[in-house]
């Protein structure tokens, strides 16, 4: 705490001090300007550097103190240029490139006077039915620490108070990933030992790399709501991690404790909030400011106040509180565009493909599906403030004026009118290829945005079988904010392109990737389940005592099993669904690219360690095509024996690299504590002794075990 953080605490009255502790959702100018005045201490961004400078001019000149105002915005993946989604973002298993597009964010959003952001969202989401899967990085632990850490050091940079630079918000703090049923807002319960080992481990990633704030979740723990739950708030995020920033509520979430029914009233939950460590409260009325004032305690309460003048003061507010009015940026560059585009394409994962992918030079192309004809690329959580796409069919028509390109949707998002099918099938004949452009609207992700059924909605399934059983060549692209059940139709497609919610130059990157100039070699960060009664199926679970080799069979009988034999016994009595094969669709970590590459041996620096001690992995990757292309390489830590279950694989490390033609580069990777161990309940990283196996390779399905062995 600063001089004059300490000074100006101590000339604050306590209705000055309540009014730092909240931000109060888009008053109009008017009542917002007459609440800066009564002391109010954040406000949600006013739309334009002229009228946040406005409201900075009234909290500087026009209060007793004149502090200045955090502002604060939902920018999720880009403010004027959108890019990919951030579970678009996780496919790349790319932390620079992440740093760098949080990066352009803020100088965008700081740019108009914002100067805090609710992102990033590291929960470890292994349901995809949860809405807000699209606005993370996915089911594994390791992916959403990385990742979060690289958007934080993109949004802040070197120093908070530069122009560029604004202040990050990991959330939800904790475990919202994990809501029962998939139902956003809804119940968690987890054991301290998978809170501790999967979903607080971002978190403390994120807050290492200096996150300026966090947010509380709207969910229970263990049967109390974060809001109110002191144990994680106060003893695990400020007392044994020391963070030191600002902890805010979810819009509303402090209101919420009443029908939690936790809390008898607002006053009470106030109370209750501020009490567990609550920092600024997001939502409530002008009426509500000071509720509960009168229960809390002053120490807490200062505590509160210095917080979030000690972050106005780390963004330099005290000294520069407006912008520059004529360097707002409102619209894209084509730097910006450039960017987005290649991250776009860097995002795209090769579900499947047969060899149809790249496309040569068709002459004649037929583009259907509702994404042929809809600009809907740019995802869950855009401001929407002049953003905009283009469609496929434009940007192909732009970029490949050569080919006769004949666009027939064929069939709608939602409707249930398959009528225009038959136009499609119809069309298909003196066609070259079949781009079939499918997937989710925007809408159907992000918040308040669960779904039951996780298949394409409305014709569009029928659509795709219909056009793969004409005879012509057939691409998919399938562009959503989610995980999807494809098995109605993946068999029957040669060709498939996962490309997500890709932003404002969503469309040109797909083109990029139907013709190769860009290179898909995204990963999946989310498994695809078969059917939605498997999930969750995440990759690194826990291997139970009965574990199955084969698929069940509804044909198969007790009685039957019994007269086969005892081994036949033993298979039926395993973990698996009688009616699935086992595992998912597409597994974490699945995809691949258009060039190919060869692996050598993995080498160890050392076969046997210490607990302490770490070694050195190697591996060398030869690029075996004519083209330049991406590998991911990905390292997975399998322990055979520990005192509690291990998961079966756990991801430990990663690496993209671009590699040349014939080119051969060797990747390493340290291995220490951090991979090999796990978190006891008290937080403490326990690594024990015995043997472990690394795999390497460029999926779960194609790694290569290194035997290692952690001695006494």
């Amino acid at each position: 705490m600063s001089e004059r953080i300490a000074d100006l605490v101590s000339r604050m009255t306590a209705a000055e001090k309540l009014g730092q502790l909240q931000i109060i959702f888009r008053p109009n100018h008017d009542d917002a300007a007459a609440l800066v005045r009564r002391g109010i201490g954040s406000m949600f961004w006013p739309k334009s550097a002229t009228a946040t400078n406005a409201l900075q001019r009234e909290a500087v000149e026009n209060t007793r103190l004149g502090i200045p105002l955090l502002i604060g915005l939902d920018v999720i993946h880009g403010q004027r240029t959108i890019a990919p989604v951030p579970l678009a973002q996780a496919a790349s298993f790319d932390p620079a490139m992440v740093e760098e597009l949080a990066a352009l964010a803020a100088r965008e959003a700081r740019s108009g006077g914002v100067n805090w952001t609710f992102s990033p969202m590291v929960d470890v989401s292994r349901d995809p039915r949860w809405g807000r899967v699209v606005e993370g990085f996915g089911e594994d632990v390791l992916l959403n620490a990385a990742l979060g850490a690289a958007m934080v050091r993109g949004y802040q940079g070197d120093d908070l108070a530069a122009a560029t630079s604004i202040a990050a918000t990991a959330k939800h703090f904790v475990a919202y990933g994990q809501p029962e049923g998939g139902r956003d807002y809804n119940t968690v319960d987890v054991s301290d030992h998978r809170l501790r080992n999967v979903h607080l481990e971002p978190f403390r990633a994120v807050v290492t790399a200096g996150a300026a704030s966090v947010m509380a979740s709207f969910n229970t723990v263990a049967g109390v709501p974060v809001h109110a739950n002191r144990r994680l708030l106060t003893g695990i995020l400020k007392d044994e991690w020391g963070f030191d920033g600002v902890v805010v509520g979810d819009a509303d979430g402090v209101a919420n404790l009443v029908p939690h029914r936790v809390a008898t009233d607002l006053d009470d939950a106030v109370a209750l909030a501020y009490g567990a460590g609550i920092d600024i409260e997001m939502g409530g009325t002008p009426e509500s400011i000071g509720w509960g004032a009168e229960r809390l305690d002053s120490a807490r309460l200062d505590d509160a106040v210095r917080r979030v003048l000690s972050l106005k003061e780390r963004l330099g507010l005290f000294e520069t509180p407006y912008v520059d009015p004529d360097a707002e940026i409102t619209e894209p560059s084509t730097e910006s565009r450039a960017l987005v585009r290649a991250a776009a394409a860097r995002s795209a994962v090769l579900l499947r493909n047969d060899g149809t992918l790249p496309l040569g030079a068709p002459r004649r192309m037929l583009l259907t599906g509702p994404y042929a004809t809809s600009t809907d690329h740019l995802g869950a959580w855009t401001q929407y403030f002049g953003a905009r796409s283009v469609s496929i069919a434009d940007e192909l028509a732009a970029q490949h004026p050569e080919i006769a390109v004949t666009v027939l949707p064929g069939v709608g998002f939602v409707e249930d009118d398959a009528d225009d099918i038959g136009g499609v099938i119809a069309a298909v004949p003196g066609h070259d290829v079949v781009v079939v452009c499918v997937g989710e609207p925007s809408s159907f992700s992000g918040e308040a945005a669960s779904r039951s059924d996780l298949r394409l909605p409305g014709r569009q399934a029928e659509l795709i079988r219909a056009v793969a059983a004409a005879g012509v060549p057939v691409v998919v692209v399938m562009a959503n904010g989610r995980p999807l059940v494809v098995a109605d139709w993946i068999d029957q497609a040669p060709a498939v392109l996962e490309v997500w919610h890709g932003g404002t130059e969503a469309p040109a990157a797909i083109v990029d990737l139907l013709f190769g100039v860009a290179e898909p070699a995204g990963r999946l960060p989310m498994s695809f389940p078969r059917a939605v009664g498997q999930i969750p199926i995440h990759y690194d679970h826990e291997n139970t005592g009965r574990p199955a080799t084969t698929r069940g069979s509804l044909r198969l009988t007790t009685t039957d099993v019994a007269v086969e034999g005892p081994a036949n016994v033993a298979e039926k009595f395993t973990s698996k669904y009688l009616d699935l094969d086992l595992g998912p669709q597409f597994p974490f970590g699945h995809g691949s690219g258009y060039a190919t590459f060869a692996y050598g041996e993995p080498r160890l620096s050392a076969s046997v360690i210490s607990a302490g001690e770490r070694v050195e992995l190697t591996v060398e990757v030869t690029n075996t095509s004519t083209r330049t292309g991406d590998e991911v390489v990905q390292v997975f830590v399998e322990d055979l024996v520990a005192s509690v279950a291990p998961p079966v694989r756990r991801l430990v490390a990663f690496a993209r690299r671009t590699l040349a033609p014939g080119e051969t580069s060797t990747f390493s990777f340290a291995i220490g504590p951090a991979q090999l161990g796990f978190r006891l309940t008290d937080g403490t990283l326990a690594v024990e002794p015995g043997a472990f196996v690394l795999h390497v390779g460029p999926t779960l399905a194609a790694t290569r075990p290194v035997p290692l062995h952690v001695a006494l």
